[in-house]
């Protein structure tokens, strides 16, 4: 854990987050700012700052993270369909340096996204 990130102080507990769902690896909670109708965000518990900083070790926890947002998605009634974005770094979006998923849904999404 980093003690001066936001989503490490949201895992300790030092931050409170109506938890949506919640296993050994990863926490689900409601985005703050809202860009759907279903703004989730799916967050590692391992402090990791983004996808740039993976490696091979880290396969499980990216897999575990996208099946679990799938699960969440079910959960939510999303049937029509969905999107899940992975921001990395300060050009591709990101804006806590923690790994994490947006799930976007409850509206149809435009293409190109950016």
């Amino acid at each position: 854990m980093a003690s001066d990130c936001l989503f490490c102080k949201i895992v300790a507990g030092d931050i409170p987050a109506k938890c949506l769902y919640e296993d050994e690896l990863c926490l689900c909670f409601a985005d703050i700012n809202p860009q759907a109708p279903t703004h989730l965000l799916l967050i590692s518990k391992l402090h990791l700052p983004s996808l740039a900083h993976a490696t091979p070790q880290h396969a499980p926890l990216l897999g575990h993270l996208l099946a679990k947002a799938g699960e969440v998605a079910r959960s939510h009634t999303l049937d029509r369909g969905y999107r899940v974005v992975l921001n990395t770094g300060a050009d591709g979006g990101q804006t806590v340096d923690h790994l994490h998923l947006h799930l976007l849904g409850g509206r149809p999404m435009a293409w190109p996204p950016g």
